[in-house]
Order: C-alpha cells, then sequence, then structure tokens
C-alpha cells in the first residue's frame, strides 16, 4: 500500500465530476487499499478519490472509534437510494479543507447502493456519524466541498486562506481519469 498526496482547495480538480468505475478490479482494489492508508495516515474517516488526483466515483469509509478494530467501507459507484426526512447536524472537517470546521445538515439516516471491493452490488442503511461520512464523501464525487453547505461569507474566508496558504506550494499533477 502506498500513501497519496491528498489535493487541497482551492483546487480546481476538486470540483470536477467523477466518473463511473466499469467494475471493481485489481487495480480498483489497489486504489483503494492505497486510499485508507492514505486516510489513516492524515488522519481521517473518509476519503474520495478526486481527492488523491483520481476522478474515479471510488470512496472509503471507516468511522471506527480510536481503540476498535476498524471497520472500514471500501465503495466504488456509490449511490445514495433513499434519505430521511430527518436531519442532523455534525460538525464536518475534511482532509481537503484541512484545519477548518463548519455545521452541516444533512439527512439523518441514507441507504447507499454500491460496488464493494469484490465487485458485488451491496446497499447499507447507515445512521449517526456512518451517514454523515457517506454523504460528504458522495459530495466529493459531484465536486461539492462540505464549504458548498455553509454560507457564501464563511465560505469564501475559508478558500481565501486556504488559497494564501497555498501560494507558494508546487503546482500538483493533473487530475488521472
Amino acid at each position: 500500500m502506498a500513501v497519496l498526496p491528498i489535493i487541497t482547495a482551492p483546487d480546481p480538480r476538486l470540483k470536477l465530476q467523477a466518473k463511473a468505475v466499469d467494475k471493481v478490479d485489481a487495480q480498483v482494489r489497489r486504489l483503494m487499499d492505497d486510499m485508507l492508508e492514505t486516510m489513516y495516515v492524515a488522519p481521517g474517516i473518509g476519503l474520495a478519490a478526486p481527492q488523491v488526483g483520481v476522478a474515479k466515483r471510488i470512496i472509503v469509509i471507516d468511522v471506527a472509534d480510536k481503540g476498535e478494530l476498524p471497520r472500514p467501507y471500501r465503495m466504488a459507484n456509490p449511490e445514495i437510494v433513499w434519505k430521511s426526512d430527518e436531519t442532523a447536524t455534525y460538525e464536518e472537517g475534511c482532509l481537503s479543507v484541512p484545519e477548518y470546521y463548519a455545521d452541516v445538515e444533512r439527512a439523518a439516516k441514507v441507504r447507499v447502493r454500491y460496488l464493494d471491493e469484490q465487485n458485488e452490488i451491496r446497499e447499507l442503511e447507515a445512521e449517526g456519524l456512518l451517514a454523515v461520512c457517506i454523504q460528504h464523501e458522495i459530495d466529493h464525487l459531484a465536486g461539492t466541498l462540505f464549504v458548498d453547505h455553509i454560507s457564501a461569507l464563511k465560505r469564501g474566508i475559508i478558500l481565501r486562506k486556504l488559497g494564501k496558504a497555498k501560494k507558494n506550494a508546487e503546482p500538483v499533477a493533473a487530475l488521472r481519469s
């Protein structure tokens, strides 16, 4: 496994639409494993392929608490097929928006359909932190960041600060597809 570089906002690659995966093969499984390793090292609880420069509909999630055994989810082509009318607000952060957090309101429960690491179609009903994380990571696949769910004023401040912090950084390689 390899630790991949994480793209940070405001990078235009984070606003692109990710493309569906034809099937989960050895190459996609390797990417999923690398993404999990990257997420654990960061540390984080979710990561989408566009965040590591791959424009594919792939996410990984593990919301296990510290001290618990890992419970990773590897999802290709995740699609929310049901959302509860009930909502919940959580303070969200993002590996691509480092050191910034904001309250975001999302569906309290969701059902997601996806291909797992064995190329099998699965459905998962989630609530609480897992539901929030699934929605957050699927947003990345559509080019949406958690800051897109907060006020334009707060979003602008955060993105300007991140832009200033990145000004002297080297350009990152183009997004792979």
